[in-house]
């Protein structure tokens, strides 16, 4: 693991299992907004569970939003897992990115969060990012290989990458 990266490790009932890592230490108690692109993160392929996305922020601060943003084809039973894990999901007709964004922008000016947090691997939230930024806010971009940005991972202040190895 390169220099700078914290592993970020959760406690199952068969040990640790490290869920993911993370660029960079980060001071905690942040007060979060959660905004998750969910046909871009929460895909079988992945095995991205949510619970894995809040431990990883549990280490940054506290999610005080949690939206997931799906479109109208996600299945009933994920909308339901989506609402029983605690986040909020919103079902938007067409293109998930525009409602994400939309999100975004209100958290940026929304004075009681401190960082925003974007679980998404597409790089057309760069903008999102850096308006954040601009704003004086935190960034966190969580991800997932293959297909992770590497604009977004650049550009937000810490990377969380999902994912690694039973130990």
């Amino acid at each position: 693991m390169a220099s700078g990266w914290e592993k970020i490790v959760a406690m199952t009932k068969s040990g640790m299992k490290i869920i993911g890592q993370m660029k960079r230490k980060v001071s905690r108690g942040k007060r979060i907004a959660l905004l998750i692109d969910g046909p871009n993160i929460l895909r079988k392929e992945l095995g991205v569970k949510l619970e894995d996305i809040a431990e990883a922020l549990s280490q940054i601060g506290d999610i005080r939003v949690a939206k997931v943003i799906l479109n109208q084809y996600a299945p009933q039973g994920l909308i339901e897992a989506v609402s029983n894990q605690g986040f909020e999901p919103i079902i938007v007709s067409g293109e998930t990115g525009v409602k994400l964004a939309v999100e975004a922008m209100k958290e940026i000016y929304n004075p009681h969060i401190d960082v925003i947090a974007l679980a998404t691997r597409n790089a057309e939230f760069l903008p999102v990012i850096l308006k954040a930024k601009e704003k004086g806010k935190e960034t966190v971009v969580i991800g997932v290989e293959p297909g992770f940005s590497a604009a977004l991972k650049h550009a937000a202040d810490y990377t969380i990458i999902l994912g690694g190895e039973e130990e």
